[in-house]
């Protein structure tokens, strides 16, 4: 099993906190803490790629994919889904490791 927690805050300045544990075996399992999803998924695509897709009450809400770099030390992820307010969206994001 894989522990992710995420820390951060809202486009509105709000905190935000969630967890997730299970595996990237492309099945869904809960969230703790998001508003904004149930359960999320990750399947592995290729060597460095995985997809994720984040459901409401059974409802895909959220898709993307996460590439992380040859070298270890960054990864993009880009989402693609439907907000709470029912606004369609897309984001890009680049993480840099911390060391």
């Amino acid at each position: 099993m894989i522990k992710c927690t995420v820390d951060g805050v809202d486009k509105d300045g709000k905190p935000i906190h969630w967890t997730w544990v299970g595996k990237f075996d492309g099945k869904p399992y809960q969230i703790k803490g998001s508003p904004s999803f149930d359960t999320l998924t990750y399947k592995p695509v290729k060597d460095r790629t995985n997809k994720t897709t984040a459901r409401k009450a059974g409802k895909v809400v959220m898709t993307g994919t996460i590439t992380v770099a040859k070298d270890g030390k960054s990864r993009v992820v880009t989402l693609t889904g439907t907000d709470a307010n029912g606004q369609k969206f897309t984001n890009t994001t680049y993480y840099d490791k911390q060391q």
